[in-house]
């Protein structure tokens, strides 16, 4: 077998220039997404069939404005291009830019080109260049910048070959600088850098003399003399807006040469758009009524699906105790995993619904207008715009969206920030929230579009979002840590979503969540299965104390074989721990089962549907066949006689789950971004407190 060649390649751009679509493009399904050693934050990377012989690994960098770090993730950046000895220091380097932003673009290009690696330059979005009247010299533009480019449209998916064929031939790529720095900033400093160090480049001597980044890789002599050149913060400033203005003087020029855009035809709807969607009034209009549509569709869209994937686990639940013989094992998977993990996959529809549309929204370039509108309310609450990322990713998972907060410099800002992102709603609510509002809320339409029930799913998301800003407010007025902070967002270009980049994004985001949070439930589904299936002395003789308190021929053998299902339930382990609970969480209208519920949900929020499956299939002697959504509608209040989620029980507990800690999960990363058990104490404490007070004072005002 012949062997094949391996070579690195590195994805690097601004935030928002297409390098995700390129990289899907390259990779398709050989993606792997894992993390970065000693850090949670992504590591996306995938494989590219070049040629026969030749494969190409590539990985997607975080996208940063700048060689020099200010965050983790710009970090990220440094460490991968400057340490030879990391294993994904690249082979070959393709540098992504926007075709209509080309001049900041090629800043951070030129910073690459200087560390001598081979670069590739990628144009992106060229398929526009006609249409914003944009020209350019790719032959003159590539001997300026001693680099191969290429024109390319990872959405039209032109480009991509001429790109594969450069990337099999990086090797004869130009590593000459573009814009030496030396002569510019301080000729003689750098005469003797290069004396001192001169196995490396220039420039990877200036950003190893001047950044934090780890220096592991390099010799104790060689980091001698860089400690040698050390040198005061004041001075490295004043170094790097010098590099600064020299580098776009270098670009200016290059540009001047071989670059042209017709203003008059670059003056097309976007200005039009923006002006309406960022407008100080229309703008929150807008993004209200859009939230509005998508969570209308969420349960208009889903209602079908989840009836049958409903049905479906009942059926299945029917045909496994038919086929397998009677005992444990079988009681096992009718009770308790079938009901687990039913009660989670049930939500599939309406989780990759609203993946889409997320998925939507940021492929149009619609969610940067979101983030930059926002940006003017954040403000006046102590976060920086920057904020409205990490709050906005919130909706579908809080644990990514705490470690997005890593882009924010100012640490208050981003303390701040973790702190209050839990109260934003995220995909691991809906299944809880879904089962409430239809077991609550009527399924009524008004005016042929607005659904009462999406209007209260939104309602939820808009009163997390509220809560967020509210606490941000209050910590603001309540930590008095200096800062010091500048928000910068990018506005793409509007553009059609690429349906494939969407199809991976609701495949991938809905699999993170099934599989996620299944492995959670089916564990959970057999330990509460064990806890609700055996006990102590009462529970083995639940059947002479029910006949010891029942006159004979008071109760038909159905509701006697009920009564004693029952009767070792709330004698069972799992019945005696909810009991001990019982009375703290009774004046908000919950029962020992419910509190179970709550306590196994902390795990995952989604399990608080699962272990109410298994605990009313455990109960159920007869088997009855019910969907959960049947059994929880059914379920009796045994002290009033009537339902037991009630209109107020139903409020009590969305109010709950709104405002309470989302999960372990959150708890333990905001203990790792914040290294230190404080703040996610007195996070945990503060939620809770909230959560208990609030659905107290609903379930006693509403009853």
């Amino acid at each position: 077998m012949n062997s094949k060649t391996f070579i690195k390649v590195a994805l690097v751009g601004n935030p928002n220039t297409g390098k995700t679509s390129l990289f899907n493009q390259l990779t398709g399904l050989n993606q792997k997404v894992g993390n970065y050693p000693g850090i949670t934050v992504d590591k996306i990377q995938g494989i590219c069939h070049l040629s026969k012989k030749i494969d190409a690994k590539i990985i997607d960098l975080p996208g940063t404005y700048s060689i020099n770090p200010t965050s983790v993730d710009e970090n990220i950046v440094y460490e991968t291009l400057v340490n030879d000895k990391n294993t994904d220091h690249p082979d070959v380097v393709v540098v992504v830019a926007e075709v209509e932003n080309l001049k900041r673009n090629l800043f951070l290009f030129t910073q690459i080109k200087d560390l001598e690696i081979p670069t590739v330059l990628v144009i992106n979005m060229a398929d526009q260049m006609q249409r914003k009247g944009i020209t350019i010299d790719v032959p003159s533009l590539e001997k300026a910048l001693n680099t191969k480019v290429v024109l390319l449209s990872a959405r039209k998916k032109t480009g991509i070959v001429e790109l594969k064929n450069v990337l099999k031939e990086y090797q004869t790529i130009n590593t000459k600088t573009v814009a030496d720095i030396s002569e510019r900033i301080h000729g003689n400093f750098f005469d003797r850098i290069k004396e001192a160090l001169p196995r490396f480049s220039t420039y990877k001597s200036w950003l190893l003399i001047t950044q934090k980044g780890s220096s592991d890789f390099i010799g104790d002599s060689d980091q001698e003399i860089i400690d040698f050149f050390k040198m005061k913060p004041e001075k490295i400033d004043k170094f790097q807006h010098k590099e600064a203005v020299f580098r776009y003087q270098v670009i200016n020029e290059v540009l001047e040469e071989t670059y042209i855009k017709n203003r008059a035809k670059g003056t097309d709807l976007r200005g039009v758009l923006d002006r309406i969607l960022t407008h100080k009034i229309f703008g929150y209009v807008i993004f209200a009524l859009i939230l509005a549509i998508i969570f209308q569709s969420v349960f208009a869209w889903a209602s079908v699906p989840m009836d049958w994937i409903d049905g479906l686990f009942v059926q299945l639940a029917e045909l496994t105790e038919s086929y397998l013989p009677q005992g444990k094992f079988t009681d096992l998977l009718v009770e308790g995993v079938i009901p687990g993990i039913g009660g989670i996959v049930i939500f599939i529809p309406q989780i990759a619904i609203l993946f889409m549309f997320v998925a939507i929204l940021e492929e149009t370039g619609y969610m940067s207008r979101v983030v930059f509108l926002m940006d003017k309310i954040m403000r006046r609450f102590g976060m920086s715009g920057k904020s409205v990322i990490p709050l906005v990713s919130g909706t579908a998972c809080a644990i990514p969206a705490v470690m997005s907060s890593r882009n924010i410099e100012s640490w208050r800002e981003r303390l701040i920030t973790i702190l209050v992102v839990p109260f934003t709603t995220c995909s691991a609510r809906i299944p809880v929230y879904a089962i409430l509002i239809a077991l609550i809320i009527p399924d009524k339409s008004y005016l042929g579009i607005l659904n009462l029930q999406g209007l209260t799913l939104l309602s939820l998301y808009v009163l997390g979002f509220a809560t967020a800003i509210l606490s941000a407010y209050l910590l603001h007025k309540l930590l008095k840590i200096k800062n010091r902070s500048f928000f910068v967002i990018e506005l793409p270009n509007y553009q059609m979503p690429s349906v494939k980049n969407i199809g991976f994004t609701v495949l991938e985001k809905t699999k993170s969540f099934i599989f996620g949070a299944g492995k959670i439930i089916l564990a959970i589904s057999i330990i509460l299965w064990f806890l609700a299936s055996y006990g102590g002395k009462d529970f083995k003789n639940a059947e002479k104390n029910v006949r010891s308190k029942t006159t004979s021929g008071d109760l038909s053998k159905s509701e006697l074989s009920q009564k004693i299902a029952t009767y070792q339930l709330e004698n069972s382990y799992i019945g005696k721990l909810g009991k001990i609970i019982e009375p703290a969480i009774r004046p908000l209208g919950y029962d020992w089962k419910i509190g179970i519920a709550l306590l196994s949900s902390f795990a995952a929020r989604e399990v608080f549907v699962g272990t109410l499956a298994t605990i009313y299939s455990v109960a159920d002697n007869e088997k009855n066949k019910a969907t959960i959504k049947e059994r929880m509608n059914s379920e009796i209040n045994p002290i009033t006689g009537g339902k037991r989620f009630t209109f107020a029980t139903g409020m009590s507990l969305l109010l709950f789950y709104a405002f309470a800690m989302q999960c372990m999960g959150t708890l333990a990363i905001v203990k790792r971004e914040t290294n230190s058990w404080k703040w996610p104490l007195l996070q945990l404490v503060g939620m809770t407190g909230l959560a208990y007070v609030s659905a107290l004072i609903a379930f006693q005002f509403l009853k």
